[in-house]
Parts: structure tokens; C-alpha cells; sequence
């Protein structure tokens, strides 16, 4: 298991207790009863149970130690083979026949207050596989949750995030597509901040959310859609790091993002409306003239909804909001993470710019994190830490430095020969 596969599997850990670190059930009991009656598909280990006791150590652990308490410990036995015994094999065979209703995690523990298998031996995945290869794990029928109306008080409970078409830009004889990326918050119908982009990639979704964080503070949780943006990696590593729970609504649910589907409409009546031409040849100049009319005409406008003014309603309870002590804190959670393999003269090669490396990582993977539109410096990190930065090669200059000299050449030979 590789620092990826770790992250991969903290993310799934964080999303079971987020609703418990943030108080969005309504009895912790059920809902841990609820999650503990299903089968998911985890990254790296397939499909996996889990007991209430289990999640609830996850919930202890990210408050202690937060995402990194969540990633998987490193095996002290890496590299040897942990393989069911023959003799217990057919032992679990005999017992699990005709016995499939009981949940893989009970039946787990049975074999170990039986004798059967040791846990410093065999572990659960290990049974779960052979089980699955078996066709002896059996389905357990769910039962549908109630729908629930997001009514929330708390200011910075929850925000909405969403995306629609915005107007084209007239650029000479050309038109570009524009796409009004937005977050509300659930209380207030405050608009943290909102953006036109050209495109619908996480750069545009990164952009939007790290101004939203910086001017209105840290949501509990944000409720998406389920866009490709909204579910990648990256996005949940963030909300995750920085405590945010991030929910996704159901496909084609549309009703469960109401308020802000509210507000596009209210941006189509009162913005596209009288939006003057020269509004329209570039993207700063868009953006420019909806940032004044956000803040003058909506956020200081009284919403119908709740009587007063979105910006009223949020500062009404500003002094609850958790904010950014520090915003460039937030600059390394953004950096795009990738691998890269170590060539033999210690260098790599991150959007056609070469760099060099330590050498002790010479043909080797290891872990960069870089902004893509900046590459002046590059993060090395192993096991989820930095452990170096470093800056593009300039060939001429590296040319001219001064390596460590061989501990024999051949020069030195015919001189002591000639003597």
C-alpha cells in the first residue's frame, strides 16, 4: 500500500464519521447502526463491513490526530506472505455453510473466539476475499432513508455549491462559453463568493472555493452535485483536511439543491437583464461587473425568505464563524499531486521543465505537489510529508557546476606512469 492508496482510504473514513463531527444526525445510535449494516467498496482493501465500535475509534482518532490519524498504519510484516492455512480453510468453509446471513465482521470474530484463526495471523480482509471468492458473503437488504428539507439556523452549517451557463463573451469575431461557478450558505442565503470561469475543471472550482473560504470562513459542509469536480480526489482531500464534511446530493435530485438553483434565477432576472455590452469582451470584465452587482444588489438586498439581508443574516452570527487565522494555510491543500519516476541523473520532468531531485530517490516513484500555473517550485514528499523543494533546471548553469571529483581517473594514472 502506497501514501496514495493511505489518502485514498482516509478520504473513505472521513466521509462515514463526518456526519458524527458535525452533528448532522439526529441519533447517534441509528446512524451508526445504519452504516454498519452495509457493504463498501473501499479503496484498495474491495468490499468491506465495518462495526459501530470501529467507527466510532475513526471519530477519536480524526479529532486527536486529525486526516493522517485516519490513513491505515504501515504493516510491520510488509513483504511476507499472509495466506489461510489449509486446515483452516476448510474449517471456515464448514462453519460458514448455511450461515451466510451473518455479517463477514461477526463471523470474523467467531473464528477467533473459536480458535480457528489468529488475527496477528490471518486478518478480516483476508477471510472477506476468500469468502467473496466462495460466493459465501450474502447481500443484506437496506432500508431507504426518509428525505429530509435542509432547514438549517447556523450560519456556515452548510453551503451549496453548484455551476450553471453563464452569458458568451464577445471576443472579436469569436464567442467563448462562460460558467457561473457559486456557493450559498444554507442560513443566511449569503453568497460567500461567486465566479464566472471558462471551463468546468477544478482549477475553476479551486479558485471559487479558496475566495469563498478566505472572505467567509470554514462551512461545516458543502452539498454538491454529483459533478466530476465535485467528486475528485483533490476536492475531497481539502474539505477533509480543513474539517469540512462534503455530502452529495442524489442524481437528478434537483429539488435538493433549491436555494441555490433560486439564486441562478435571481441572477438571470436581475443581472443578465442589464448587463451593459462592454460587460462582455473579456472574463475580468464580466466578473468585475457581477462582483459589484453580488455584494450591492443581492448580498445587501433583504431576501424575501428570511426579511432581512443575506450579508444581515450572516454577520448576525459572525462571531460563531470559523475563520482562516492564516490564508495562505490553504495554498499547500491546493497543490496538484502526482508521481513521478526518478531518472538515473537524479531528475524529473514536470510540464516540459526539468528538475533534479536528491539523488537517493534515483529510480524511484516518489510524490510531487506543484501549482500548475506556477511551476517556479515544486514539493518533494514522502509519506505524505515534504522532505524537499525544488526549482527548475537551467541547463547552462547547471552545466557550469562544479561536480565532486572522482576518487580515481585516468589522467591521474599516465602521469604517475610517465614518472
Amino acid at each position: 500500500m502506497d501514501e496514495h492508496d493511505r489518502e485514498e482510504v482516509a478520504l473513505f473514513r472521513y466521509g462515514l464519521i463526518a456526519p458524527l463531527l458535525h452533528g448532522s444526525v439526529e441519533d447517534k445510535a441509528d446512524y451508526l447502526a445504519e452504516v454498519s449494516g452495509r457493504v463498501y467498496q473501499v479503496p484498495y482493501y474491495g468490499s468491506m463491513e465495518y462495526s459501530p465500535k470501529t467507527i466510532q475509534t475513526w471519530l477519536g482518532v480524526y479529532i486527536k490526530q486529525g486526516l493522517d490519524g485516519l490513513k491505515p498504519r504501515r504493516r510491520s510484516d510488509k513483504g511476507k506472505p499472509r495466506v489461510i492455512p489449509l486446515e483452516a480453510r476448510q474449517k471456515i468453509l464448514e462453519l460458514r455453510e448455511g450461515n451466510t446471513q451473518v455479517p463477514v465482521t461477526v463471523f470474523y470474530q467467531q473464528l477467533v473466539e473459536k480458535g480457528v484463526l489468529k488475527p496477528q495471523d490471518v486478518s478480516y480482509c483476508s477471510v472477506y476475499r476468500f469468502l467473496k471468492k466462495q460466493e459465501l458473503v450474502g447481500k443484506r437488504l437496506r432500508k431507504e432513508p426518509e428525505r429530509k428539507r435542509f432547514a438549517l439556523e447556523k450560519v456556515n452549517g452548510l453551503w451549496q455549491a453548484d455551476l450553471s451557463y453563464g452569458p458568451y463573451l464577445r471576443l472579436g469575431r469569436k464567442k467563448a462559453a462562460t460558467y457561473l461557478l457559486a456557493f450559498i450558505d444554507d442560513a443566511s442565503r449569503l453568497v460567500p463568493f461567486a465566479g464566472f470561469c471558462r471551463d468546468q475543471s477544478f482549477d475553476s472550482l479551486k479558485t471559487v472555493f479558496k475566495e469563498a473560504l478566505c472572505r467567509r470562513g470554514i462551512p461545516e459542509k458543502v452539498y454538491t452535485d454529483n459533478g466530476k469536480i465535485y467528486r475528485s480526489g483533490q476536492f475531497q482531500f481539502v474539505c477533509a483536511s480543513l474539517g469540512i464534511a462534503l455530502i452529495h446530493a442524489k442524481p437528478y435530485d434537483a429539488a435538493a439543491k433549491g436555494k441555490i438553483e433560486r439564486f441562478f434565477l435571481t441572477v438571470k432576472e436581475r443581472f443578465y437583464s442589464v448587463l451593459a455590452p462592454e460587460s462582455l469582451t473579456s472574463l475580468e470584465a464580466l466578473n468585475q461587473a457581477f462582483a459589484a452587482w453580488l455584494e450591492k444588489d443581492y448580498n445587501g438586498r433583504t431576501h424575501s425568505a428570511i426579511g432581512m439581508t443575506p450579508l444581515g443574516a450572516y454577520m448576525s452570527q459572525a462571531s460563531q464563524v470559523r475563520v482562516l487565522t492564516d490564508p495562505n494555510s490553504l495554498d499547500p491543500l491546493f497543490l496538484r499531486r502526482e508521481t513521478r519516476k526518478v531518472r538515473h541523473d537524479s531528475t524529473i520532468t514536470i510540464g516540459r521543465k526539468l528538475f533534479e531531485v536528491p539523488p537517493r530517490y534515483i529510480g524511484q516513484s516518489i510524490e510531487v505537489r506543484f501549482e500548475p500555473h506556477d511551476l517556479s517550485e515544486v514539493l518533494v514528499c514522502e509519506n505524505g510529508a515534504e522532505v524537499a523543494r525544488v526549482r527548475p533546471v537551467n541547463l547552462a548553469d547547471n552545466a557550469r557546476v562544479k561536480r565532486e571529483k572522482p576518487a580515481l581517473r585516468l589522467s591521474d594514472i599516465a602521469g604517475e606512469t610517465e614518472e
